[in-house]
C-alpha cells in the first residue's frame, strides 16, 4: 500500500494541489487524503475515478507504470503546445504546470456551478 500512497502523493504534487483540494476533488476530507498518501487507508474506486477525471494517472498510482502517451492522437495544436513546453527551461515548465492546474481547477469549479440541479 505504501507504493500506492507515495505515487498518489506524487500525482497530487505533479498537479500542484494541496491535500485539502485534492481530497475535495476525490470527495474525501484532507485527513482521509493524508491517510491514503501515508498508506494508512486504501482509496476506493469512486475516489480514484474522480481524481482520474482531473488528470491523475491511475495506472501509475496502482501499478507504478505510467500510462503511455498516445502521440498519434494529438491534434496539430496539441503537438505544437507540447513541443513548446519541452523546449522551455525547467523553471518555466514548472510555472506552466502550476498555471494549467489552477486554470483546470477553476474551470471545474465553474462547470460544477453551471450544472443544472436535479
Amino acid at each position: 500500500m505504501s507504493g500506492i500512497g507515495s505515487r498518489l502523493r506524487q500525482e497530487r504534487e505533479r498537479l500542484g494541489l494541496s491535500q485539502k483540494v485534492f481530497g475535495e476533488i476525490g470527495g474525501v476530507e484532507a485527513n482521509a487524503q493524508g491517510k491514503y498518501e501515508n498508506g494508512g487507508r486504501a482509496p476506493k474506486a469512486d475516489y480514484l475515478s474522480r481524481v482520474a477525471a482531473r488528470g491523475v494517472d491511475i495506472l501509475y498510482v496502482l501499478t507504478g507504470t505510467p500510462t503511455p502517451t498516445q502521440l498519434d492522437n494529438l491534434s496539430h495544436l496539441e503537438e505544437k503546445v507540447l513541443g513548446n513546453y519541452r523546449a522551455m527551461f525547467k523553471e518555466d515548465q514548472d510555472a506552466i504546470r502550476r498555471l494549467t492546474s489552477t486554470l483546470a481547477e477553476l474551470s471545474s469549479i465553474v462547470n460544477d456551478k453551471l450544472k443544472p440541479l436535479p
